[in-house]
């Protein structure tokens, strides 16, 4: 690991040598963000421009799956030639697929561009886990993270109204064409820095390569089904679902560190929490809306203001795990985080009933957003303090994976549920919320086996 220069102690982030790849990295990480969430928007004028109705799901499943192949590729490629190559072939991809989107003559091509985006996406979002291994000193570890939480955080605030008015006053193409503008800049500043993020001494691809891209393939494609399973109702819902958690079964333990069904100790508790609280927290935030709006008569306006207080306390947690003194235990913000977000999703639960203050409910959401806040980027900096240098990739990609295939699990089942009468009512919606909070408690429960079972590691 780097040490600590003095600059670097006094401006941290900021300091001069880190100044530019800091705010490329965070930049970079916004238009990811922003990207992800404002297509949902954009899509149903695209569907109706492009009378692409039938191709709706596949739009969304297609980037999914080429975002999970894309993660291991980059793993794979970071731990053999260094992160610039895959820094490199992930910009390109990701802007030749928005301009390929963007510029889209019928949902056929703008599905292939949506594809080509995704694959992008997926490596670039694991080249940048390596170079914050490789190019910042453990020191600052908790801080970039933190900037990347937070990174994450803005654009769910803004980006879904930014993307409509872009819809609105510019035409849907721009939400893809505009991008590009300033990913391109982003990746530059970073440049510079990737300089001294020294290419690997390894010569060939790491031992099993060739056979974890296949199972890629596998879990990317049972991941597209999954999604659009979740789209769909009746028999064929349960049987796309069906097929899409068999096959993730099957492909997903492979592509995981080894332990990980068994919650060993070290990183594959720490990829099975990150992967708990995603679950838990995504969960939780599909119902809320539903419960708000259907049983509690707020607007939408105000049902989405509830979220916002969950993202604004996810940021707020962020940064005060980055400037909170370093923890004696590994597990202690792991299992104060999942803490937060299991009892936050309880209270929420009980907003459920007309009893209890909306406001009681809201507090809850900013206590789970305030969990994943303290969890996110610790559990990152975990996956980095116990990787050897030729295994960042992998594991970095794995924390992503898990991340991404709890997440959509538990979204394609929580929309299964919910449709699979004609009006959800409170019963449901209390039993899906209190499935999340159990999700995060087993998190709690398992917390301290992100501590190795080595001499000279401190105990959780």
């Amino acid at each position: 690991m780097a040490p600590v220069a003095p600059d670097v102690e006094e401006a941290g982030l900021f300091a001069p040598r880190l100044r530019a790849m800091t705010v490329g990295s965070v930049a970079l990480i916004s238009l990811l963000a922003f990207e992800a969430l404002a297509v949902g928007t954009a899509m149903p004028s695209v569907a109706r421009s492009l009378d692409g109705l039938a191709l709706y799901g596949i739009a969304f499943g297609g980037p999914f799956a080429a975002g999970v192949l894309a993660m291991v590729a980059s793993g794979i490629w970071c731990d053999s030639r260094g992160p610039r190559v895959p820094m490199w072939h992930g910009l390109v991809w990701f802007v030749l697929g928005l301009v390929l989107a963007g510029s889209a003559t019928s949902m056929g091509v703008l599905v292939a561009g949506r594809i080509v985006q995704g694959f992008g996406s997926g490596l670039l979002s694991v080249a940048l886990y390596v170079i914050v291994g490789q190019a910042y000193p453990e020191a600052l570890h908790r801080r970039i993270f933190a900037a990347f939480a937070a990174a994450w955080v803005v654009p769910s605030l803004v980006g879904p109204a930014l993307a409509g008015l872009i819809v609105e006053h510019l035409g849907w193409r721009w939400v893809f064409l505009a991008v590009p503008a300033v990913a391109v800049p982003a990746v530059l500043l970073i440049h510079p820095g990737l300089r001294a993020v020294g290419a690997t001494t390894a010569t060939g691809l790491p031992s099993g390569a060739a056979a974890r891209i296949g199972w890629a393939c596998g879990a990317g494609v049972s991941a597209a089904l999954l999604h659009i399973g979740g789209q769909q109702r009746g028999a064929t819902a349960v049987g796309l679902v069906a097929l899409a958690l068999a096959g993730l079964l099957v492909c997903a333990p492979r592509l995981l560190p080894a332990g990980f069904l068994r919650a060993g100790r070290g990183l594959p508790t720490v990829v099975g929490l990150r992967g708990l609280a995603s679950a838990a927290f995504v969960g939780a935030e599909v119902v809320i809306p539903l419960v708000l709006s259907r049983e509690r008569g707020l607007s939408p306006t105000a049902a989405g203001l509830v979220l916002t207080t969950g993202a604004l306390a996810w940021s707020a947690g962020s940064w005060l795990q980055g400037r909170m003194p370093a923890p004696r235990s590994r597990a202690t913000l792991p299992r104060a985080g999942l803490t937060c977000i299991a009892a936050g999703t309880a209270v929420v639960t009980l907003a459920v009933a007309p009893a209890v203050p909306v406001w009681v409910g809201v507090l809850g959401w900013a206590a789970a957003g305030l969990g994943m806040g303290l969890l996110y980027p610790s559990l990152s900096v975990l996956t980095l303090e116990l990787s050897a240098p030729g295994e960042q990739g992998r594991n970095s990609s794995s924390l992503q994976l898990g991340d991404s295939l709890f997440a959509a699990t538990v979204l394609a089942l929580t929309g299964a549920v919910l449709a699979a009468g004609a009006a959800p009512g409170p019963a449901s919606y209390a039993g899906t919320l209190a499935v999340t909070s159990g999700l995060a408690l087993l998190g709690v429960v398992l917390a301290g086996r992100v501590v190795p079972g080595v001499p000279g590691i401190r105990a959780g």
